[in-house]
């Protein structure tokens, strides 16, 4: 398996920026064949580190996108009902022993996300993203998976995995995670890039961009971060905004060019209506 500075250049091929400490974490969470846990504000890049993963393990992403709600049927796996209504209507004169042995099959069963990656005979990366919006009975469940790789499906008995997949899951941290889910994990807290990072992300994404724009974007995306908005931009919505001023032809930001392309930036009205108020917004000094 990568080493880190290796794992550090190889999702840098893959556009994907990462620093020192975070390759660290990842790498071990890969030596260990261990989930990784990857917390921290909406927009910092944590569903884009299981997708440099997949594209630097040449595997494919099955994403699990966890919304309220969220049942094992959707999650797991889940029976063709239909099918196996068909097939009891057919098979009137069967006794219900042999027709619960042939609908209780392979043949009848609907993959999801979660079997799916333990029963891929190649190893896939599974990303189960924003794992704070389900309930604490659905953690509990995802915790046969998280341990030991395996699932039990009560017709059927345990599926042990064929080829371990890398499991990614990721929290906004709107509520607070199980302790049983984090001890199954490596932990990573992912925060906003440093400036440094931040300018090294859009010169590698946006080929071309004047250096000096990059700054003067840096400077302004981090000025507004501390700021009292509503949702902060997040590192895609500055690639989105250097990539719309740069298709503009603009290569040095005013008031004027912010407040005119500031919609691609910020996403509520209450933060546009603010970025007017915010002193020095635009000055060289911090």
């Amino acid at each position: 398996m990568y080493k880190p500075d290796e794992l550090q250049s190889l999702l840098e091929q893959q556009q994907y920026i990462i620093d020192e400490t975070q390759a660290f974490t990842v790498s071990i969470s890969l030596q260990l064949e261990k989930p990784l846990l990857v917390e921290g504000p909406a927009g910092v890049g944590k569903t884009e580190l299981a997708k440099g993963l997949a594209a630097v393990l040449d595997a494919p992403l099955i994403r699990l996108q966890c919304y309220e709600g969220l049942g094992e049927e959707k999650a797991l796996y889940e029976w063709n009902y239909s099918k196996q209504l068909l097939h009891i209507q057919a098979e009137k004169n069967q006794s219900w022993q042999e027709l619960s042995t042939d609908i209780f099959s392979e043949d009848y069963l609907l993959e999801r996300p979660l079997l799916q990656s333990i029963r891929s005979g190649n190893q896939s990366v599974l990303l189960i993203d924003e794992l704070d919006r389900v309930d604490e009975e659905f953690e509990a469940f995802l915790l046969e998976l998280l341990s030991d790789f395996q699932i039990t499906i009560p017709e059927m008995g345990a599926v042990q995995a064929i080829k371990k997949p890398v499991v990614v899951l990721t929290s906004n941290a709107t509520r607070e995670l199980s302790e049983a889910l984090r001890r199954r994990c490596i932990y990573l807290y992912m925060d906003f890039p440093t400036p440094e990072r931040e300018r090294d992300i859009i010169l590698k994404k946006i080929p071309g961009i004047e250096s000096s724009l990059a700054d003067q974007l840096v400077r302004t995306v981090q000025r507004l971060r501390e700021s009292e908005l509503k949702k902060p931009p997040s590192i895609s919505e500055t690639l989105d905004w250097a990539q719309a001023l740069q298709s503009l032809g603009i290569t040095e930001l005013n008031q004027q060019t912010l407040t005119q392309t500031s919609n691609v930036l910020l996403k509520h009205r209450s933060d546009l209506q603010q970025i007017n108020q915010i002193e020095n917004l635009l000055s060289d000094d911090h």
